[in-house]
């Protein structure tokens, strides 16, 4: 390769790939170049002099989608997969990115075309002696596509904790032992731990892998009326991330009595695991038969079993199921309860006898719910299967 004087600026290696068999569809070169910072900028500044133009962030995978080389969903498995936090992350997105979400919703839309069309023709055509579904099979075909797009809604928890992690809020009062469990589930130490009380002043967040599962642990600051401004702030912030956590690991200094845990809240909903720390001490009165697990902070070999013990506990209480990885995001959860909502109506629509035109719309209204997953919301589809499937017209 030269550059626009003629001078020589590397050997590279060009791979051509045709379309419509690259992955965006269309006729692609790859060059190959020696690797280096100023090599690569040399050959990147040498092509764009020739006239081509830099990418837009996503312009392949949007090339790949226009060209129906990929959905929609295929199209986020991408960013899902580079953005992977564990192995378990990773072959959600691969399994999304090879098509297996994409797959069962066709099937949905499928079943939606095929219900919709079948009543469209008893009700636009009706010269052509067209027998429609009786109202079972019609209530069977609705209630098997309701439970399919129920069954992908219930993946939406899975979903998210595999592309974002748990969030995690290790709360306790000062010098239970939280800084010291964040250390031990970590296996290093990234919190400074004191017996000063106060010495956690604001939040620090790790990721720790789960066997696959992604945890957010979010280190807090002790929680008790503050001696100093810092002190308070810091508190502030502690009870700020209990308001927005999904699991809380509650440390309880087993030494201490109960009052120390006044002024700590939280949610009613909010998946509480306590932790029993320093039981390698004498245990207070207050927790016995209290629910937990013990454990002591001091103790290195303490932390695998922990581990352990919490990816049981996160596993069974969030359902996460390593044998099947289907998961869906926020956007699709979004357009599966639309088309969930829909489906619903269309089926109370037909249960109170009302026309079949209303039952119809609102079959429509979930159709194109559906099609926004994975890009597709022509309606235009419905009369494709009409004439296809009962050869009107001829």
């Amino acid at each position: 390769m030269v550059d626009a004087d003629g001078g020589k600026v590397d050997e590279v290696l060009l791979t051509w790939f045709p379309g419509p068999c690259s992955f965006t569809g269309e006729d692609v070169i790859e060059l190959g170049c020696h690797g280096g910072v100023i090599v690569t900028r040399q050959v990147l500044e040498a092509i764009l002099c020739a006239g081509a133009e830099s990418a837009e962030p996503g312009e392949f995978s949007r090339r790949a989608f226009f060209n129906g080389r990929i959905d929609l969903t295929q199209a986020e498995a991408i960013m899902d997969l580079i953005s992977a936090k564990t192995e378990l992350a990773a072959r959600a997105a691969q399994g999304q990115l090879e098509g297996t979400l994409g797959r069962e919703i066709e099937g949905i839309r499928e079943d939606l075309i095929s219900a919709t069309a079948q009543l469209e023709a008893y009700i636009d055509f009706p010269e052509e002696d067209i027998t429609p579904d009786t109202a079972s099979q019609l209530f069977e075909r609705i209630d098997k596509i309701q439970g399919k797009i129920t069954g992908l809604l219930s993946t939406a928890d899975q979903g998210k904790i595999l592309r974002e992690g748990l969030k995690t809020v290790i709360a306790g009062a000062p010098n239970a032992g939280k800084s010291s469990l964040l250390n031990l589930l970590l296996g290093f130490e990234r919190a400074i731990v004191n017996d000063q009380a106060g010495t956690t002043r604001d939040t620090i967040e790790e990721v720790i892998n789960l066997s696959g599962i992604p945890i957010r642990l979010i280190d807090t600051a002790g929680i008790r009326e503050g001696e100093g401004e810092i002190e308070k702030e810091g508190i502030r912030r502690s009870r700020h991330e209990l308001e927005l956590a999904e699991l809380v690991l509650l440390v309880i200094d087993s030494h201490d009595s109960a009052d120390k845990l006044k002024g700590i809240e939280f949610d009613e909903s909010t998946r509480v695991i306590r932790i029993l720390n320093k039981s390698d001490l004498s245990r207070h009165p207050d927790w016995d038969g209290t629910e937990g697990i013990k454990v002591s902070c001091v103790d290195p070999s303490a932390g695998e079993e922990l581990r352990e013990l919490l990816y049981r506990e996160v596993a069974l209480d969030r359902a996460i199921r390593t044998t099947s990885l289907t998961a869906i995001n926020s956007r699709h959860q979004h357009c599966l309860k639309k088309a969930g909502e829909a489906v619903k109506k269309s089926r109370a629509c037909l249960d109170a006898g009302q026309s079949p035109e209303f039952v119809a719309m609102d079959l429509r209204s979930a159709l194109e719910a559906v099609g926004e997953v994975v890009g597709k919301t022509d309606v235009e589809e419905i009369l494709g299967e009409i004439f296809s499937t009962f050869c009107i017209g001829k």
